[in-house]
């Protein structure tokens, strides 16, 4: 399958994971063309030119969310991180933390004591890659309201207590898969057909849920059926609509 949306091969040198966007062992990135393509398929099946509320419920560091919204700064409303794993949580506050002005320009400033400090010119490189993403993203209309919970993806009352007033419209997450990551909580087993249900639970109706894992196809069960679906490389991807 190729490429219907990110068709431009751009560079996205300074979307890279452990340059402005944190990183850390176990917490994997994820290729930055292809999250734009999912977002892109997502926001046409949706339907409506409305900017879309986007929730990652396994979000993991946050990075696919965070590149995400930076590329699609105009047409993201707000964004909401959800995870069981403290540590994952944590790393996902620093990264949606540059979704602000704020914020990056406090991530230039460290990136440019770092320089100074250990004479790495890599650094001076991600300070500059900073300011470029602050001013792309205050040309495309400034800080983005986000927040990051704690929920169990596969909990419906959870995931219920973590949306709070919110009433997100388009749902994009990259789930464990067994090698870096893995599900936890009660209901692990039950895996991606679990979670689509929980989702499907507490989503608006008409909401669209792309869900991409490492292998030929989307395991989904018995649940819903998906909308489209396709495969890019070594990740599948299949978008649902509740």
């Amino acid at each position: 399958m190729t490429y219907r949306h990110a068709i431009a091969r751009t560079s996205h040198e300074d979307l890279a994971s452990g340059a402005v966007l944190h990183s850390a062992p176990g917490f994997p990135a994820f290729p930055v063309r292809l999250a734009s393509e999912i977002f892109q398929r997502a926001l046409a099946l949706r339907g409506g030119d409305r900017p879309a509320v986007l929730w990652d419920p396994c979000c993991g560091g946050g990075y696919l969310l965070t590149v995400v919204a930076l590329l699609h700064r105009r047409r993201i409303a707000s964004v909401l991180a959800s995870d069981l794993d403290p540590g994952a949580r944590s790393l996902a506050e620093r990264n949606l933390a540059l979704l602000t002005r704020a914020g990056l320009a406090a991530r230039a400033a460290d990136l440019r004591a770092r320089a100074a400090r250990f004479g790495k010119p890599a650094y001076d490189s991600a300070a500059q890659a900073a300011h470029r993403l602050a001013a792309g993203l205050d040309a495309a209309g400034g800080d983005l309201p986000h927040a990051v919970c704690q929920a169990d993806a596969l909990d419906p009352v959870q995931l219920r207590r973590a949306l709070g007033h919110r009433a997100p419209d388009i749902v994009i997450t990259d789930v464990p898969y067994g090698e870096q990551t893995h599900w936890h909580g009660p209901g692990a087993a039950a895996g991606v057909a679990g979670m689509l249900d929980a989702l499907t639970a507490v989503l608006p109706r008409d909401s669209v849920i792309a869900v991409t894992v490492r292998g030929r196809k989307v395991p989904a069960g018995g649940g819903p059926r998906p909308r489209a679906s396709f495969k890019i490389g070594t990740r599948a991807v299949a978008l649902f609509r509740t």
